[in-house]
């Protein structure tokens, strides 16, 4: 928190430093054959906050397969879907609005 008592915003990170914090995460595991520590010596050395250089970890492994969960370009096209789905959806819906309204014309008697 800062001297106002309030949260700093999120930052944005280059991908290139998501990647480079990445890989040195893996690397001291494979050196050290530890899974604890890694990360937040890693993020010490960088000046990254230690849940989200975590984040960043679960992320990768989940993108490789050594864990299990969606992808992040299964995210992106699962999202892609509903956007989709939402838009046909709505536009089912005006269709559905047009045709009772346009039904209900025909069905009035005329005033000829």
């Amino acid at each position: 928190m800062t001297s106002s008592g309030k949260r700093p915003g999120p930052r944005n990170f280059p991908p290139e430093l998501r990647e480079r914090a990445v890989k040195m995460v893996f690397e001291v595991r494979r050196q050290t054959g530890e899974r604890q520590g890694s990360v937040s010596r890693v993020a010490g050395e960088l000046g990254i906050g230690a849940e989200t250089l975590r984040n960043w970890v679960r992320r990768a492994a989940i993108d490789s397969g050594e864990r299990p969960g969606t992808s992040s370009g299964d995210a992106q096209r699962i999202a892609e879907l509903e956007r989709e789905n939402w838009e046909l959806r709505r536009a089912n819906d005006i269709l559905k609005a047009a045709a009772a309204f346009f039904g209900a014309e025909l069905d009035r008697p005329s005033r000829r």
